[in-house]
């Protein structure tokens, strides 16, 4: 069972700005009946540009009740650009928190939002509207939404990405396509970290291999290992020498020596440094037999 907040169990058994705003300026609809969750906001705008009321209808379990009854508070007195700036992770936070698999909840409210502003903007639909491709064909959730969830939120597992919009949550057969785009955006976040190279042609600082191989890990050899059921994962890197450790098929393939050099070190030298060697870490290459004597 679910450990709710009292903030929650207060805003779910006495929510706030239920109901349906008397001729709105802004109405947004968002989910489905279909996949268990679906909230509409209306919100009216006073004679300065903020909003003076707004509500909320939904149809959903506690979580959906609470956060869509915060945002509604949250956002009142608010012009549209204040209100954009409310994220899922604050009507979380001013619950108390949520348990992680009803994050989806908090991030329900965020789209109805937004659908709600741009059908004030420029008359668009109140629906909300799919945007992208879809991958989770189970809840109808396509990759701009999932990649969405994972760079605001920092996410990094599948479980995580189900917690947080659903996906990956029915069938499973998406999960593969998940786990390419959450690679994608740590790479992107990756790439933004990573300090520009000495203007001078300076050597590359600790900071920037340790980013730089990282990177090169996650978008270049990654991909290439796990389509045959094997991954990767970065130990450390000292000086030159970068420890990695493989996992699944890879750890006990026979031609690990051979992936490692002709691979991971090429791949390795090419995108950070020539100066690079690769080194399996001695415990993930003891086998099982000899990490189970250690351990």
């Amino acid at each position: 069972m679910w450990e709710y907040t009292d903030k929650l169990k207060d805003h779910f058994f006495n929510p706030r700005n239920v109901g349906e705003v008397d001729d709105p300026d802004g109405v947004g609809e968002v989910g489905s009946l279909a996949c268990g969750d679906a909230l509409r906001l209306t919100f009216k705008l006073d004679e300065n540009g903020r909003i003076k009321d707004a509500k909320f209808k939904t149809f959903g379990c506690a979580s959906a009740i609470a956060t869509s009854s915060v945002l509604t508070e949250l956002i009142k007195g608010k012009t549209l650009e204040e209100a954009m700036q409310v994220t899922n992770r604050d009507i979380a936070e001013y619950l108390g928190g949520l348990p992680e698999q009803k994050m989806h909840c908090s991030v329900m409210g965020r789209e109805a939002l937004e659908a709600a502003i741009a059908n004030y903007r420029g008359g668009d639909t109140a629906k909300h509207e799919i945007e992208g491709n879809i991958v989770c064909t189970c809840f109808g959730v396509t990759d701009i939404e999932i990649e969405r969830v994972v760079r605001e939120n920092g996410l990094t597992t599948v479980e995580q990405v189900t917690n947080y919009c659903k996906a990956g949550g029915g069938c499973g057969g998406c999960r593969g396509e998940i786990e390419k785009l959450i690679e994608r955006v740590q790479g992107e976040r990756v790439r933004e970290q990573v300090p520009p190279p000495p203007r001078h042609g300076g050597r590359l600082t600790t900071i920037q291999k340790i980013q730089l191989v990282q990177q090169t890990i996650n978008e270049q050899i990654r991909p290439a290992l796990r389509a045959h059921g094997g991954n990767i994962e970065l130990i450390d890197v000292e000086g030159n020498k970068v420890i990695i450790a493989f996992r699944g098929m890879c750890a006990q393939c026979k031609v690990s020596e051979y992936t490692m050099k002709d691979v991971v070190e090429a791949k390795l030298r090419e995108f950070v440094t020539p100066e690079l060697y690769v080194e399996e870490d001695a415990d993930s290459s003891a086998g099982p037999e000899a990490q189970e004597h250690q351990a």
